[in-house]
């Protein structure tokens, strides 16, 4: 795809939670959790097989994207799932350590992942319930930040903004997660909340430990992950709801928190929704690897995802509708 990346720096710009607009009703919401480059990568994989099968999962009223999962639901949105398939397996093999999971869980980690890991589980560890841990994690986010050079939000934004085939916010209503580092907040961003989608997105995959918190104005802001892990509970009141998480709806935290995937799931059904969930299989999950965050296996994964999405379409037809 061809793309400039802005190298605009953040502007100030108004704090608004995109919930208080959100319909209450609707027909079919798109759930896209987090998972690093692999995450990513299976996720469009995925839709990209479901589109090639007769599955359009993109014409969803609502998309809901958290840390990886925004950057995929601003790339659906923006590009046909197949040219954001194509553009993965095209992309010259690349190699990255960092850390291997968002808040919502992960797999093996070696080197400064496992470090990120090590530090996330003792905050959790330590916390009393969900909104003491996004405290805990927004103020140690903010600490390690005050040592580093400032520059971090910058080059992040010019990473993102790389990433997307547009950087302006489609008609079609997607919502983006993020947490406030400063007060522990959850925040969720759409077109009107005067934020760039960039921006957005931006702060969503700011895990605050291998990225650091991510500035828009005066605020800071850490992955959308640490509000709720899926975040599958915003597609409240819509009849059909798909998700798609790479992690498989594990979570890292106490299940007394409701954080993991299954609660939001009962709440929903509870609501009167229906909904499909999908999770990486064998071959997704060999894709993976020990590091989600590894830029190489991003091609692996997308195929397996694809694969996985051309063999889930006829079911999946049926409910999506």
């Amino acid at each position: 795809m061809n793309t400039t990346p802005s190298s605009t720096p953040p502007q100030k710009q108004p704090q608004v939670d995109a919930t208080r607009r959100l319909r209450a009703t609707g027909e079919r919401a798109l759930v896209l959790h987090g998972g690093g480059s692999a995450g990513n990568a299976w996720e469009i994989g995925v839709i990209a097989g479901l589109f090639d099968a007769g599955v359009d999962v993109t014409e969803a009223d609502v998309i809901i994207g958290t840390s990886a999962g925004s950057t995929a639901a601003a790339q659906i949105t923006s590009a046909a799932p197949p040219d954001l398939l194509a553009d993965i397996l095209s992309a010259a093999p690349q190699q990255r350590t960092g850390p291997a999971a968002g808040p919502g869980g992960g797999r093996a980690s070696i080197g400064p992942a496992a470090n990120h890991m090590e530090m996330t589980s003792r905050i959790i560890a330590a916390a009393e319930d969900a909104a003491d841990m996004r405290r805990r994690m927004g103020a140690a986010a903010l600490e390690m930040d005050a040592a580093s050079d400032g520059s971090g939000p910058t080059r992040w934004r010019t990473t993102v903004a790389a990433r997307l085939p547009s950087q302006h916010w489609p008609e079609q209503t997607i919502l983006i997660t993020a947490v406030d580092a400063h007060t522990g907040e959850p925040v969720v961003f759409d077109r009107h909340s005067g934020v760039d989608l960039v921006d957005a997105v931006a702060a969503s995959t700011s895990n605050g430990f291998g990225v650091p918190p991510y500035r828009i104005g005066d605020s800071r802001y850490i992955d959308g992950g640490y509000r709720r892990n899926e975040n599958a509970d915003l597609a409240a009141g819509h009849e059909r709801v798909l998700v798609l998480s790479p992690f498989g709806g594990r979570t890292r935290h106490p299940l007394e928190w409701g954080m993991q995937l299954a609660a939001q799931i009962d709440e929903l059904r509870a609501g009167g929704s229906r909904v499909e969930t999908i999770f990486p299989d064998r071959a997704s999950l060999n894709a993976f690897g020990t590091n989600m965050m590894d830029l190489s296996t991003r091609p692996p994964a997308a195929r397996a995802g694809y694969d996985q999405g051309r063999s889930l379409a006829r079911h999946l037809g049926t409910f999506w509708g």
